[in-house]
């Protein structure tokens, strides 16, 4: 290996070996799913099975980080964690203290998941955000549940008219509005890029992530008051590198309903040729301010992402010639889960609007290619 490398460790490495790839790095990967992309993309690649429902362990997760630094020539220059570890805010610090970790530290990541201290952050910076509480309402109805520290949006579900309390969830009030994704690098210097997001219901299951379409023109005056939302937040929990926030415009008012202290999903649809925002990144965690990299090469186009889901029925892939706008594609032989993903689709066109068009077509035709028949 002649280049330097990186670990990247979460649920799926793809998108962050991809991105890692263009900057120049070689990306030496942990994941759930050890795709055959991500294996292509990966100098080496480890798979933790049974990653994406139980979650990582430290001890198998070390075990595999090691043997990843092992075969490299040269020291990875740290590690980058994708989504797998917003609910274990103490795993990231024994990682940290092993590896240098190129993102979020441990207290930040902490800080961003408690509800109880980032919905009192938020109030105390004047941000507006939908009424939450880890006390069980006396009448659910109007509420959802969310466990703390979930991601992708299956872990949330509106509530019954009896709702208990557990420790590992909490309570927030259902409002409506359109729904924005702001993806933010922050740290010494912050920018910021918008998307729409979309939902891909399943059963009792309504919020689960469906696509993004970006970037977004948006009004400037709202456009001014993201961004102060995000920097505020942003310097609040002490946020570094690639984070997302999610929010909902209310009557044109930006209501933040969570933030993800990690690189999010929209880096397929942000990132460029030269995997700028991976560069970004590394400079933003690293105490670095990415904003003149980005100022002069970061040149995004309209793109949008969406992912599969074997909702139709369990799937085993068989032989398949993937098209070239398909990605995180699982290896012949393997046996994808009712309600588990299977593939992103990708698109790029002139708008994001377009895109977001072009991308939903496509799952209807890759859905037809693995099941023989139209997605439903």
């Amino acid at each position: 290996m002649s280049h330097e490398t990186v670990l990247i460790a979460g649920f799926s490495g793809r998108a962050l070996a991809a991105s890692a790839r263009r900057a120049g790095y070689l990306p030496l990967v942990v994941d759930a799913f050890g795709d055959t992309d991500t294996r292509e993309l990966a100098a080496a690649c480890e798979v933790v099975p049974g990653a994406l429902h139980k979650g990582f362990g430290l001890a198998t997760l070390q075990k595999a980080l090691d043997r990843l630094s092992g075969m490299a020539q040269t020291a990875p220059v740290g590690l980058v964690l994708a989504s797998g570890f917003e609910d274990q805010p103490s795993l990231v610090a024994q990682l940290s203290e092993r590896y240098r970790l190129l993102g979020c530290s441990a207290g930040a990541v902490r800080a961003a998941k408690d509800p109880n201290h980032f919905f009192a952050t938020l109030a105390e910076l004047g941000i507006a955000h939908p009424p939450t509480q880890c006390t069980a309402p006396a009448d659910g109805r109007g509420w959802l549940t969310k466990r703390i520290g979930g991601s992708g949006g299956t872990h949330i579900a509106r509530c019954r008219k009896t709702v208990h309390a557990h420790d590992d969830r909490y309570l927030q009030r259902e409002i409506e509005g359109e729904p924005l994704s702001m993806t933010g690098l922050v740290g010494k210097g912050a920018a910021f890029a918008f998307a729409r997001p979309w939902v891909a219901p399943m059963p009792r299951r309504p919020f689960r992530h469906g696509g993004l379409a970006g970037s977004i023109d948006l009004e400037p005056d709202l456009e001014a008051r993201l961004i102060e939302i995000g920097v505020d937040v942003a310097r609040a929990l002490d946020l570094k590198g690639l984070v997302s926030f999610d929010l909902l415009l209310v009557d044109g008012v930006p209501h933040l309903t969570e933030v993800n202290p990690r690189p999010g999903a929209a880096l397929d649809i942000f990132d460029d040729e030269q995997g700028t925002l991976f560069k970004a990144h590394v400079l933003a965690a690293s105490g670095e301010d990415p904003t003149p990299l980005l100022s002069q090469s970061w040149r995004p186009r309209p793109r949008a992402s969406a992912c599969l889901y074997a909702d139709d029925a369990a799937v085993k892939i068989g032989p398949i010639a993937w098209p070239d706008w398909v990605s995180d594609r699982p290896a012949e032989g393997t046996v994808i889960a009712q309600h588990d993903p299977i593939a992103t689709v990708h698109c790029v066109a002139q708008s994001a609007r377009t895109a977001a068009t072009i991308a939903t077509e496509r799952l209807g035709e890759l859905s037809a290619m693995l099941y023989g028949r139209p997605k439903k």
